[in-house]
């Protein structure tokens, strides 16, 4: 089903890639410009800018799946630049996202790239101070609001539970830290910190919750898929735990199609933008679970794994011990 659309086709890789970046700097130029006049539009601005962020983001995810370019050095200098712009080490997150991808939906190899997921037994064996924890982790304003800060800004600049010998991911680490001092530097030196600051801070928290809402929504729904070794499987996890998110015309750009997850998991070297066409041309796969806008917020309900009934349930389906 998939072979017909596996790896990139350079010329669309690169117009893609220009046409995003260029987009980008044009709204970020724009919205420094639009201080002279008001930050209420300057913060206006910052949601189309944002949106071109995310676009940028999927392009680093593309090159780290080894789809976007054929040249592993193309692939990665891309990453790496755009992963300045996302606050996000290019060699780091490539590892912990394979390691989500080897292993998204086993229960026994959480920890790496996911969402935080407890069973319902672990929640009820839980101290009530790790059940406080886990329900303030999982409430939609903490993740969406401060999530953003802690994981991309603060997180990804020592991100404690990356073993040392993943010597590369640590040099991307330090690079990357390296490159946002200089960006800082270079920009008081000419337009200013502050002015920077209020450009750049709206669009990088705006595109962080952006991105913590579509991976969320990605893997959580009530007929997701998990399950413990033996048993686990790598096609169900990917058919049956991705949903197939739907979304209007012009937010399915910005995302660069990343909603047909499923069609992603069952085989990340579909370049973004052939996603689509492997969707239309295989009735199979357009079986996955289906999820809109209308559907997040009631996603966001769903917060344990029933391990008894297969599904995702929410707090107030379990009953806590007297």
């Amino acid at each position: 089903m998939t072979a017909p659309y596996l790896g990139p086709d350079t010329a669309r890789s690169v117009r893609q890639l220009t046409g995003t970046a260029l987009g980008f700097v044009g709204l970020w130029t724009l919205s420094y410009l639009a201080l002279q006049v008001s930050w209420l539009l300057t913060l206006a601005l910052a949601v189309p800018t944002a949106g071109f962020l995310v676009r940028l983001f999927m392009i680093q995810h593309d090159c780290g799946h080894g789809s976007y370019f054929r040249s592993r050095k193309a692939r990665d200098a891309v990453g790496f630049v755009i992963g300045v712009l996302t606050l996000t080490p290019y060699h780091y997150w490539r590892r912990t996202h394979a390691h989500h991808h080897a292993h998204s939906g086993d229960l026994d190899l959480r920890g790496f790239g996911d969402v935080e997921t407890m069973t319902v037994r672990e929640y009820l064996d839980s101290t009530p101070r790790q059940r406080l924890a886990y329900r303030l982790y999982r409430h939609p304003l903490i993740m969406l609001g401060i999530g953003p800060v802690v994981h991309f800004v603060v997180g990804h600049r020592y991100p404690h539970k990356v073993p040392r010998e993943w010597k590369q991911a640590w040099a991307s680490i330090w690079w990357t830290n390296a490159c946002l001092v200089a960006i800082l530097v270079v920009a008081a030196l000419t337009i200013g910190l502050v002015p920077f600051l209020l450009v750049q801070v709206p669009v990088t928290l705006l595109a962080g919750s952006a991105g913590i809402l579509l991976f969320y929504v990605q893997h959580q729904f009530e007929e997701t898929y998990w399950d413990r070794d033996p048993n686990w499987d790598y096609f169900e996890a990917a058919v049956y735990g991705s949903s197939h998110l739907v979304l209007p015309r012009p937010l399915q750009w910005l995302t660069a199609s990343i909603g047909i997850h499923h069609v992603h998991h069952l085989s990340s070297r579909i370049p973004n933008y052939r996603l689509q066409e492997c969707l239309d041309a295989n009735p199979d796969l357009q079986q996955a679970t289906q999820v809109t806008v209308r559907d997040m917020a009631r996603l966001f309900r769903l917060t344990l794994w029933d391990e008894d009934a297969g599904r995702m349930v929410g707090f107030r389906e379990v009953a806590l011990p007297a």
